[in-house]
C-alpha cells in the first residue's frame, strides 16, 4: 500500500472512532439502563425520571475519578431529593468499587458498567465522563477528563429551577 493510501485510510479510521467515541449531544435523550448497585438494589434510570440525574462514569484505577467522589457526595447531601447521583464503575470486577465506596462513604448508588453501557453514552473512553440529565430525560450537559468543580456546580444549579414541577 502506498504511503498516501496508509495515511489516508489511518486518518479515516481515526474519524471513525472520534464519530463513535462522542459524547452524548445536549438535547438527546439519556439511554435508559437497569443494573443492580454494589449492594445488589436495581437501580433503574428510568425510575429517577422527573429529577435531575448526575450519571458518573469513573473507575478506580482512575485518579481524577477519585478526586471528585467528595465532591459529588457533597453535592448529592447539598441537593438531596433533587438531584440524584448514579455512580457507574467501569472497573473490571466489583472488588475495588466496594472498597472504594466505603471508603469515601458514598452517599448514592454506584451501578458496574461494561463496553455495552458505555457505547450507548457515545463510547466511554475517557473517564471521568459525566452527564447531567434535566427532569425530561434529556442530556442537558456532558464532560469528559478532569473538570472544575464549580462549572459542574454552576450547570447544576441552573439546572435546579428547570427541575422543578
Amino acid at each position: 500500500m502506498s504511503t498516501a493510501k496508509a495515511a489516508l485510510t489511518g486518518a479515516l479510521c481515526l474519524l471513525a472512532a472520534s464519530a463513535v467515541a462522542a459524547p452524548l449531544p445536549a438535547g438527546i435523550s439519556a439511554p435508559a439502563f437497569t443494573r443492580p448497585d454494589l449492594t445488589g438494589r436495581t437501580i433503574s434510570l428510568s425510575a429517577f425520571h422527573g429529577k435531575l440525574v448526575l450519571v458518573d462514569f469513573w473507575a478506580t484505577w482512575c485518579a481524577p475519578c477519585i478526586v471528585e467522589l467528595p465532591h459529588l457526595t457533597a453535592l448529592q447531601a447539598r441537593h438531596r431529593g433533587e438531584l440524584q447521583i448514579i455512580g457507574v464503575s467501569m472497573d473490571d470486577d466489583a472488588a475495588a468499587p466496594k472498597q472504594t465506596v466505603a471508603q469515601y462513604r458514598l452517599n448514592y448508588p454506584v451501578v458496574m458498567g461494561d463496553a455495552a453501557l458505555g457505547r450507548l453514552y457515545g463510547g466511554v473512553l475517557g473517564l471521568p465522563q459525566i452527564y447531567l440529565i434535566g427532569r425530561d430525560g434529556k442530556v442537558l450537559r456532558s464532560w469528559r477528563g478532569e473538570f472544575k468543580s464549580a462549572e459542574l456546580d454552576t450547570a447544576i444549579e441552573a439546572a435546579l429551577p428547570q427541575s422543578k414541577p
